[in-house]
């Protein structure tokens, strides 16, 4: 327990609040929605068959089959209508492929999602450190969004085409007994696939999740200012500002002696006329001018 509660203290939790975080968040959680709902499927359907001779009838003929949907292996008994021992009949098709492969990348995706916040709660820094971690990212990244997107459109396809294979209606035609007219046969019970509807619905929310996920890895990457001109390399950034002094860039006071600008001498200004004293008054040179107004008069 406190080593939960150090990993706790020591972690980064912010980051979940960004984009970055928040949308992992929701790939992690989406990702269990759309394996979960594929991989633990089990459906049913009921048919009937109402023979002329109604003791060799059976009506309540159930027929179920979950994930990996190998239909092939599926079977039920169905009267014959002609006496004897009910025939033995199998589903037709192989869909695991499809669905083994859609709840794979749900597992893994899953799973990296689950590292990924791990390292954006606890390793931040050493993720974008040289921007190595945010390139590995996003090539991952890349990588989940193109399977996402086959695997959605190959289990797409599968369930499409496990319900016609489930479709009771379809199922009826493989029983000899419902080719003979005196004989009534008809489905009592459609199999729910909302459920299998649901997870390729899930499966295009992660593949929208996944490419949204790349623009906010990339901007990690430092790739954006490579390509815009603006990123430079550590080796030729520009030298620290206590370092213009040496290579020459202090330069003189334009308005120093030598060029000629105006500097007072303020000893010479009290000597020839009048300046402020230490007293606190001027001392102006009236008595050392002649009385010249005094003897005009």
């Amino acid at each position: 327990m406190d080593v939960v509660n150090q990993l706790v203290a020591q972690g980064q939790f912010t980051v979940l609040k960004q984009p970055l975080g928040f949308i992992k968040i929701l790939q992690w959680i989406f990702a269990i929605f759309a394996f979960s709902t594929c991989g633990s499927y089990s459906g049913m359907f009921k048919m009937s068959v109402e023979c002329r001779n109604r003791s060799e009838s059976d009506l309540g003929i159930e027929v179920e089959f979950e994930y990996p949907f190998r239909l092939h292996q599926v079977y039920f008994d169905a009267p014959t209508c002609k006496g004897g021992n009910p025939e033995r009949l199998f589903l037709v098709g192989d869909y695991s492929s499809s669905s083994e492969f859609f709840v794979t990348i749900g597992v893994f995706s899953f799973l990296y999602a689950m590292a990924s916040l791990s390292v954006y709660c606890f390793i931040l820094e050493k993720y974008r450190e040289n921007c190595k971690g945010p390139q590995i990212d996003f090539v991952v990244s890349a990588v989940f969004a193109f399977m996402w997107l086959v695997s959605s459109c190959a289990w797409a396809k599968g369930l499409s085409d496990v319900k016609t294979a489930t479709d009771p209606e379809s199922v009826i035609t493989l029983i000899a007994a419902c080719e003979e007219p005196e004989n009534r046969c008809r489905e009592v019970h459609d199999p729910k696939v909302s459920g299998l509807n649901t997870s390729v619905a899930f499966g295009f929310i992660n593949l929208i999740l996944w490419i949204g996920n790349l623009w906010f890895v990339f901007k990690e990457t430092g790739w954006m200012a490579a390509f815009s001109g603006t990123y430079v390399p550590s080796q030729e950034k520009q030298p620290a500002p206590d370092s213009f002094a040496q290579e020459g860039y202090a330069q003189q006071d334009p308005y120093a002696g030598s060029q000629g600008g105006y500097q007072p001498e303020y000893g010479q200004q009290q000597q020839q006329g009048g300046g402020y004293n230490e007293e606190g008054g001027y001392s102006q040179g009236y008595e050392q001018q002649p009385t010249s107004y005094a003897n005009q008069m």
